[in-house]
């Protein structure tokens, strides 16, 4: 799972981008690598969730975006449990949730 906020480049965040851009890239050659054996491989990108919202981006932050309710836990939770539950011969390589 990665944060949806390393998908924008954004200046003093280069090695934040490149860990997750990594992520990304581990996920894709795993996917490939574990095929045949039958291993889906799925990457979850979750926005912001509640229990961050206030130590991680702060009061100012928050008003600057509008003040939207985040994700809550259960939500990322339910993404991930419509992953693993898909028939076999479904593969989910990327599920992006954000706050709506």
């Amino acid at each position: 799972m990665r944060c949806s906020s390393g998908r924008a480049a954004r200046p003093g965040s280069s090695v934040y981008g490149m860990t997750k851009s990594g992520l990304d890239a581990f996920a894709e050659s795993l996917r490939q690598e574990l095929l045949g054996e039958g291993v889906r491989v799925s990457v979850v990108v979750p926005g912001t969730v509640d229990i961050e919202q206030e130590t991680r981006l702060g009061d100012a932050a928050l008003r600057s975006a509008g003040g939207t309710e985040g994700l809550r836990p259960e939500d990322v939770a339910d993404a991930i449990s419509y992953i693993v539950t898909r028939e076999r011969r479904v593969a989910v390589n990327e599920m992006l949730v954000r706050a709506g």
